[in-house]
């Protein structure tokens, strides 16, 4: 077959190939870097002639340009199914909504039909000799939802690493309905944050012993397990490998580091598998045409069976709350909506049910406000399973909570973790 003509057939411009997208319509945008640019500013243009588009997004790395006028909302609404900062504002627009889900199922909501889409904008890599585009830096749900789609459009940005991966991080030109070539934008960058606080390192000292040589690790996002993972890169550990949802600067570290070999890994062995990833520039340019780094679909990759089989696994997360059962909120700050149901709960489960495997939910004992509010609350509204909370890691109390037991047991305990420096507070807490 002759791809190249195949390829210039189906070129055309980003406004002619909008043109397809219909008053009504379900347009999918694809998942964080891969979010059309080109396609999502010849859609905008075309705002006055259409209404109740509904468009998908998630782990939105730039404000959407249909999102931007001030009456966007009177023809888009804005369908997130995980939350960022600017999902955030565009909620508080009044166009927008989060989709409840479990990442690791997103694939199947495209595969049983219960999300439909008319129309399928993404950004890939350029074609290779074989015809196939990467998804690069998201395998993620991609292939189910193009699969899902009737119409496919990708738009080509010269600035994707190609990141090799399983069946499902590709698409092929046979299988695309128009290309257009884009304006190139640099690969949207999630900062590296700024240097760990005392409180950082204080728990990722407690957290780092609790690993062993050969572990297979899983990293989730934010300062704190960019911290654990610089300091891995700095410990004696070795032979670690990685199996994780989102793939962030803190494994470049460990690899630059020479920490990961993955020699012990009973899957995959040698390779270090992921989602999505999103990070500086340096995690780009280490993952592009990298064999050691390997893209899968989320559904494989947050697989609690495929987690378990892996031993030694350690699970690393952060958390905005816990209550005194032990439950874990990661998704809301009271009725304020944050991110969304990752990957936490199944990692969580996969590393209960790995031989020698740990998981760590990290976050601060309390908050920066005018009364320090503790973040233990007597009850609420979770993501992450109390039966399924093993370790507890409140910040600032430079103390890890054992969380096996009763619910009287953690009532005591996390409360004297988050208190530990406070004297009097530790033994009035499980009370109040």
């Amino acid at each position: 077959m002759d791809y190249a003509a195949l390829y210039q057939k189906k070129l055309t411009s980003a406004a002619e190939a909008v043109k397809v997208v219909k008053s009504g319509d379900w347009v999918d945008y694809g998942w964080c870097t891969n979010h059309p640019y080109t396609l999502d500013k010849a859609l905008a243009a075309r705002q006055n002639e259409l209404k109740d588009v509904k468009v998908r997004g998630g782990v939105t790395m730039w404000m959407p340009e249909i999102c931007k006028a001030e009456d966007a909302g009177e023809h888009f609404t804005w369908n997130s199914w995980h939350c960022s900062g600017i999902d955030r504002k565009i909620i508080s627009k009044g166009m927008g909504y989060f989709i409840p889900m479990r990442y690791s199922e997103l694939p199947r909501f495209y595969r049983d039909g219960n999300a439909t889409v008319d129309v399928a904008m993404i950004q890939v890599t350029p074609m290779d000799k074989h015809g196939n585009f990467s998804y690069a830096l998201a395998c993620s749900h991609l292939a189910d939802m193009l699969d899902a789609a009737k119409t496919v459009i990708v738009e080509v940005n010269e600035n994707l690493p190609w990141v090799y991966g399983l069946t499902g991080c590709e698409i092929n030109i046979k299988d695309v309905d128009m290309v257009v070539e884009g304006e190139n934008p640099p690969v949207a960058q999630l900062g590296a944050g700024g240097a760990p606080t005392d409180v950082d390192r204080a728990v990722a000292n407690l957290v780092v012993p609790q690993i062993p040589n050969g572990a297979c690790l899983q990293l989730g996002i934010g300062g704190m397990p960019n911290t654990i993972g610089s300091m891995i890169a700095q410990s004696d550990l070795k032979d670690l490998s990685v199996h994780t949802e989102m793939y962030v600067d803190g494994f470049v570290d460990m690899a630059l580091a020479g920490k990961i070999t993955g020699k012990h890994k009973q899957l995959d062995k040698g390779r270090q598998v992921f989602a999505f990833a999103a990070g500086t520039q340096k995690l780009y340019d280490y993952m592009d045409r990298n064999p050691e780094v390997m893209g899968a679909p989320v559904d494989y990759t947050n697989d609690v069976f495929v987690i378990s089989q892996i031993d030694n696994f350690i699970s690393i997360n952060n958390a905005i709350d816990c209550d005194l059962f032990g439950q874990v909120n990661a998704e809301s700050a009271g009725i304020k909506h944050i991110s969304g149901t990752g990957g936490q709960l199944d990692f969580a489960m996969g590393a209960y049910l790995s031989k020698g495997g740990k998981s760590f939910i990290c976050m601060s004992s309390t908050v920066t406000g005018k009364d320090g509010t503790v973040k233990s609350r007597p009850a609420l509204l979770h993501a992450l399973h109390r039966h399924r909370v093993w370790h507890g890691q409140p910040q600032g109390s430079f103390d890890l909570a054992a969380c096996r037991g009763a619910h009287r047991h953690r009532a005591s305990r996390l409360p004297r973790a988050a208190h530990r420096r406070r004297g009097e507070d530790a033994h009035l807490a499980p009370q109040q």
